[in-house]
């Protein structure tokens, strides 16, 4: 036990780390050496290691698609560059959907070589390699890796000759970019920039902090698994099971305290079961592979297709079971056993008996949790199942005369288990709708995941009101319940509320579920919104004059990711209209190359930087001022510079961009 408590509190003091850097990320980790390969030739290699569901982009990517590795040079001594920058290692090329063209990239390891001749005695290079990376929910601004070397050359080479290799190296770069005049343009002179460059990460982060953000996901996750342990409770390899086990303990001992203690013991070996399988779900996949389960598309495919077995399994077409000689080894040793451990291998029996009830439920739990990248999700989740699992034997055993007012078993526990045969087949398409939108299939476009959810919903009603039965329900010709009709009733109407779905109407309810809009193939509906600005200053300026707070949009032109933000939230209609009138939204790209007037030195983390471009200027914007570097990245500001709300990031639930919204927007107005 020592040891579970102590496992458990690493794990909270993990979760508690992870989300106070939650902001910065820092998934791709560059060294860099240089290697002489011949007396007059050497190599700078960039090696990279690169975090689990992240992934590196290789050199020369198409124009419009996202940021390619790139070496630029600030100044060279002796040294003449030989070909342009080498990718090496395990290049995986995979056409993208969202930018149109195929991408070629790099995960778990990269490496990139540019080769020089040397030219003279000594020599000295120094410049910079520049790089994207993404995941499937977010892309990080253009990185730089800087590198400075010097050596020796050939003794017969002549004197070193310094050249300006900057503008030379630069002027690539600045061909390929797309000048954008408004982020260049001058600031008016009267404008007061005081303020709108200081830190603000305390402020912004104590508007994340005071939304409770990771603890309400624990307490989420913790009602969710409660919920299930209770629906657990109500399936036929479960309710029968509680009156026969409390009269047992009840029963076997005369000391009638000794029942009660025995009945406890029972339903706390109940919660420690389930909390170690949690624990050993967490500690076996390991913090960062719980993670990239939400975008793992193998991992979503694996799901899909568990959710639609247990589906099956509650129709009735087949059950699952474990082996029996399992349960009869558990219930021999628990009949040959006495004291304590007897009464935890009578509650592991009782797991292993009620799992074809059980299993699918646990299973829907512990996929749910896991993919929601909660890395500590599926212990909490299991805790709060197996305590609303183990309530009724203490509390029959505590109150023995609840159990003549109980329920009786019958037909009605039936209908529960099919009910949760919907849900799950409901939950199975929106994984797989994960994988489809990452290999670009274009099977699952909302209009045909919102068809399929209008049959499952609909035939859900239709059974629950009495229309539709299965083998399992028997040859019963009673009315179904009023709550059961009342019930279906509801997913009738939630059926024809996805109706209109199918022409493009925004259905926020399933917003979070469904795939994103642009994938909708027949839309009827367009409602875009544009930035006013693409400069920061000019933004802070016309909200100072006009009254308005500043929604500020931290995004890349290789975002894939804000492109889905753009396409499937800002089309919203309510969205749409308090974008447009209520706010100055200005976009800030931070892979923008148009290169600044002049080079600005900053000091960043105790070392030296260069911003060069334009956008250098509005990634270091976003890194000192809000503490953040991934995109898309959302924040609500005053005409000051001080944040209104907290930040919001890649997260297509109209619902809560809306909360986001209007919680900038009431600050602002007291």
């Amino acid at each position: 036990m020592k040891q579970i408590k102590a496992t458990f509190i690493t794990l909270l003091l993990t979760v508690f780390c992870l989300s106070a850097a939650a902001q910065m990320q820092d998934p791709v980790h560059f060294s860099v050496s240089q290697k002489k390969t011949a007396p007059d030739e050497i190599e700078v290699v960039f090696t990279a290691k690169i975090d689990a569901g992240w992934h590196v982009y290789s050199t020369g990517m198409p124009d419009g698609g996202p940021t390619s590795a790139s070496i630029h040079t600030d100044a060279t001594e002796g040294l003449k560059p030989v070909g342009s920058l080498t990718p090496r290692g395990k290049v995986i090329s995979q056409h993208d959907e969202m930018f149109g063209m195929t991408l070629r990239f790099f995960e778990k390891t990269a490496t990139f070589v540019q080769k020089y001749k040397i030219t003279a005695k000594t020599y000295h290079v120094k410049g910079y390699l520049e790089y994207g990376a993404c995941n499937d929910q977010m892309c990080m601004p253009p990185t730089q890796v800087e590198f400075d070397f010097k050596g020796q050359g050939p003794a017969d080479a002549p004197e070193a000759a310094v050249e300006d290799a900057a503008a030379k190296a630069d002027s690539v770069a600045v061909a390929d970019s797309a000048a954008t005049d408004s982020m260049v343009a001058a600031v008016p002179a009267n404008v007061d920039t005081t303020g709108l460059w200081t830190p603000v990460i305390d402020e912004l982060q104590a508007y994340n902090g005071g939304q409770g953000s990771a603890d309400h996901s624990w307490i989420y996750i913790f009602f969710m698994g409660f919920i299930g342990g209770l629906v657990a409770l109500f399936t036929p390899c479960v309710w029968p099971i509680i009156p026969m086990t409390v009269s047992f303990f009840l029963k076997r001992s005369k000391d009638k305290k000794k029942g009660i203690r025995d009945a406890i013991t029972y339903g706390i070996s109940i919660v420690v079961i389930y909390l170690v399988l949690g624990l050993a779900i967490t500690l076996i996949l390991g913090a960062s592979a719980l993670n990239a389960l939400s975008t793992n598309a193998v991992f979503n495919i694996f799901f899909c297709l568990l959710l639609v077995v247990f589906a099956l399994s509650f129709f009735g077409w087949f059950e699952l079971t474990l082996p029996s000689s399992w349960t009869n080894k558990v219930d021999n040793k628990a009949s040959s056993t006495s004291g304590l451990l007897s009464i935890f291998l009578m509650a592991f029996t009782l797991t292993l008996v009620s799992f074809s009830c059980t299993g699918p439920i646990i299973g829907f739990l512990l996929v749910e949790v896991s993919t929601s990248g909660n890395i500590i999700g599926p212990a909490v989740g299991m805790l709060g199942f197996a305590i609303a699992l183990a309530l009724p034997f203490t509390l029959f055993a505590l109150f023995p005369t609840w159990l003549k007012q109980a329920p009786k078993s019958g037909g009605w526990m039936n209908t529960i288990k099919v009910v949760l045969g919907f849900i799950e087949l409901a939950f199975a398409l929106k994984f797989f709708s994960v994988a489809d939108l990452a290999y670009g299939w274009g099977l699952l476009d909302r209009e045909v995941f919102l068809a399929l959810w209008i049959v499952i919903f609909g035939l859900l009603g239709l059974y629950l009101i009495g229309k539709l039965k299965f083998k399992s329900d028997g040859d019963s010709t009673e009315a179904m319940p009023v709550p059961c009709i009342m019930l279906g009733l509801i997913s009738l109407a939630f059926s024809v509320y996805m109706v209109p779905g199918l022409w493009g109407a925004p259905c926020k309810a399933v917003s979070a579920f469904a795939p994103p809009m642009n994938t909708q193939d027949f839309n009827l509906y367009h409602n875009e919104v544009k930035p006013r600005f693409t400069n920061y200053e000019q933004a802070m300026a016309t909200a100072a004059a006009e009254g308005k707070p500043v929604m500020i949009d931290f995004t890349g032109f290789g975002c894939v990711n804000c492109r889905k933000m753009e396409a499937a939230v800002w089309t919203d209609p309510q969205v749409a209209d308090k974008l447009n009138n209520d706010f100055v939204l200005v976009s800030l790209y931070v892979d923008d190359k148009t290169p600044l007037d002049k080079t600005i030195e900053v000091v960043e983390n105790g070392k030296k930087r260069t911003l060069r471009t334009v956008g250098d200027k509005w990634s270091y914007l976003q890194r000192s001022k809000f503490g953040a570097n991934a995109q898309p990245f959302y924040v609500i500001i005053d005409a000051k510079g001080q944040p209104l709300a907290g930040s919001y990031s890649y997260d297509e639930d109209i619902s809560k961009y809306m909360e986001f919204i209007n919680k900038g927007l009431e600050n602002y107005n007291k």
